[in-house]
């Protein structure tokens, strides 16, 4: 079974996919160019806006890949 990608190596991937420069992904997605270099270098994480810019900009979408179960178990008080 192949390894899923994370978030940020979508991202990078896109970034580097997309054939266009730094100066371009800035003016067409809102985010600094050495912001994209930094990330795309691993040189340095995103904040969560920035995240939102690109991953509008690049049509990506977050889904779920299962659910996880987060009941409480309850406790028996005699």
């Amino acid at each position: 079974m192949a390894a899923r990608l994370t978030m940020t190596d979508t991202l990078r991937k896109a970034i580097a996919d997309s054939g266009k420069t730094f100066l371009a992904l800035e003016r067409e997605s809102g985010v600094k160019r050495q912001s994209l270099m930094k990330f795309a270098r691993g040189e340095r994480h995103m904040r969560g806006d920035q995240l939102d810019k690109l991953v509008e900009y690049f049509g990506l979408q977050l889904t779920p890949i299962h659910a996880k179960s987060h009941s409480k178990s309850k406790i028996a008080n005699d």
